[in-house]
């Protein structure tokens, strides 16, 4: 890997703590950065290089995949790290980080290959982006990146707003827009399982397909968050980015050994090929909540317009489910349903690809209850890959009974990388595959944007539903009325165990 220094916006902030600063020490344990690399991390605070390195310490100790039980190995990272203290605002900051940046560069005798990584609000993206521009930090022999984190943009006009301004002092293919949940090793997968395996890229087709559902349920409410989500909602912070982000890895047609490019083209044909919905149709293929009161784990919680910061009359969105349909030749007529929302009944981020019944004989009526096949991703907090199908039950003669294949895809679920190793290590190496391309986030917010309108305008009910459950009893109608409902929204009482002593999910057929 090339030398490189890595700049960090936001070093004293949570982020780095939790995410940021064991990514990197993981990888450092894996051989996975370069022989030569700096870390200068930014921010505002009076810090040495010591007190620094001290906290970088304290970070991976405590939130590290990994014991960080080799005092040299520490010691040895540690090392990397060197601390400036910079006021976003202040242009005099700059010139005294570039002297900085130049006398490490010569101190190692490396090329200055800079990576700018901003942990910091979107508010400052444009005046760190060009600050870095007008002080000469961007202008080295060596080849500069800008990673940033999401939200980019409030909507449609404000992304592009941000992109033109940032495409001043940056080009394209030197922005990685970081989306974590493209980083999780199962997202990633996706395509490689598609491209490695011609069976599945053959079965990939409304011909076998009924319908995909994505679904990413949280337990926990607004919490500590309240003053940005009550401006933000589920829509913006979760459907617009993370699950249409999803969507799309989900829905592409990948042939062997495909380069980032062709990645890109194939999601944004995705996204070229999704029916727009008019600002007056939202309502019939979108529903909105919000959390009451209500249990999780047997204890009481309070209803979202009784949290702490929220005004009693907000009409926030905590949850959204939409139908989305894709018009082209692989997937027209095949419904794509998305949900996401807060205080849900369990946490879990799942694809499951639902299968159409070929064999299914002419005589036989829904009533004989068949389970159909799926192909089931479970992407969090516990991965893996479960193939359901059916077989002959010897019990009951003529009878079909599911049978659930699991697919280890890992040596060891113990060693496996976390979102951001992956993705750092990417921006490192150059590769964008796994990032956000502009022209992906401008057609999601182009989608999402009809959505924000109607949400404005009240054209879109706000449906309660009680915290604890799966959301509002409507979403369980946006599937029915095609005949088909969620997978896996089982009850407590509902639940198998299996073999393993694990719970598997019976289909609940009056939720």
């Amino acid at each position: 890997m090339e030398p490189t220094t890595f700049v960090l916006f936001g070093a004293t902030g949570d982020l780095a703590k939790r995410k940021i600063y064991p990514a990197l020490y993981n990888l450092f344990v894996d051989g996975k950065l370069p022989q030569s690399f700096s870390v200068i991390g930014l921010g505002r605070r009076e810090w040495t290089d010591e007190s620094f390195q001290a906290n970088v310490e304290q970070s991976i100790r405590r939130f590290s995949r990994r014991e960080a039980d080799d005092a040299g190995l520490v010691k040895d990272f540690l090392n990397a790290f060197r601390f400036c203290v910079l006021d976003i605002g202040r242009k005099e900051d700059y010139q005294k980080l570039l002297k900085m940046i130049e006398q490490r560069e010569n101190e190692l005798n490396v090329a200055p290959n800079r990576l700018f990584y901003l942990s910091v609000g979107p508010e400052y993206f444009e005046t760190i982006a060009a600050n870095i521009q007008d002080s000469g930090l961007g202008s080295a022999n060596g080849w500069k990146r800008l990673v940033i984190e999401k939200p980019f943009g409030h909507d449609l006009q404000s992304a592009r707003d941000l992109n033109r301004n940032l495409s001043k002092s940056f080009a394209e293919q030197e922005v990685f827009r970081i989306d974590h949940y493209l980083g999780k090793p199962m997202v990633q997968k996706l395509g490689a399982l598609q491209q490695a395996n011609p069976v599945i890229q053959a079965l990939w087709t409304n011909r076998y397909i009924a319908n995909v559902q994505i679904t990413a349920n949280e337990t926990v409410g607004v919490e500590e968050r309240a003053g940005y989500y009550d401006h933000i909602g589920a829509v913006r912070d979760m459907f617009q980015n993370h699950l249409l982000q999803l969507f799309m890895m989900t829905a592409i047609h990948l042939p062997h050994d495909s380069a980032p490019d062709k990645v890109r083209f194939k999601k944004k044909k995705v996204m070229e090929s999704l029916r727009t919905l008019q600002k007056q149709d939202v309502s019939a293929n979108v529903i909105r909540g919000q959390y009451k009161a209500g249990s999780m784990q047997g204890k009481p919680v309070v209803g979202y317009t009784s949290e702490p910061g929220i005004a009693p009359d907000s009409m926030n969105d905590t949850f959204i489910a939409a139908k989305l349909e894709i018009d082209d030749s692989y997937w027209r007529g095949v419904p794509f349903y998305i949900r996401t929302g807060k205080r849900l009944n369990e946490k879990s981020t799942r694809i499951v690809v639902e299968f159409k019944e070929p064999l299914k004989p002419v005589s036989s009526s829904n009533e004989d209850n068949i389970a159909p096949n799926l192909l089931v991703f479970d992407i969090g907090p516990n991965e893996g890959i479960t193939l359901q199908l059916n077989t002959k039950d010897p019990e009951r003669k003529g009878e079909f009974k599911p049978v659930h294949i699991d697919i280890d895809l890992q040596d060891s679920q113990d060693n496996v990388p976390e979102a951001y190793e992956n993705l750092i290590y990417d921006a490192l190496l150059g590769d964008p595959t796994f990032f956000a391309h502009w022209d992906e986030v401008e057609m999601s917010w182009e989608w999402v944007q009809p959505l924000l309108e109607a949400f404005e305008e009240n054209l879109v009910p706000l449906y309660l539903y009680e915290a604890g459950s799966y959301g509002p009893a409507e979403s369980d109608a946006l599937l029915a009325k095609d005949g088909f409902h969620w997978w896996f929204d089982a009850k407590p009482e509902q639940q198998i165990p299996n073999v393993e002593g694990e719970q598997q999910y019976a289909y609940n057929s009056n939720h």
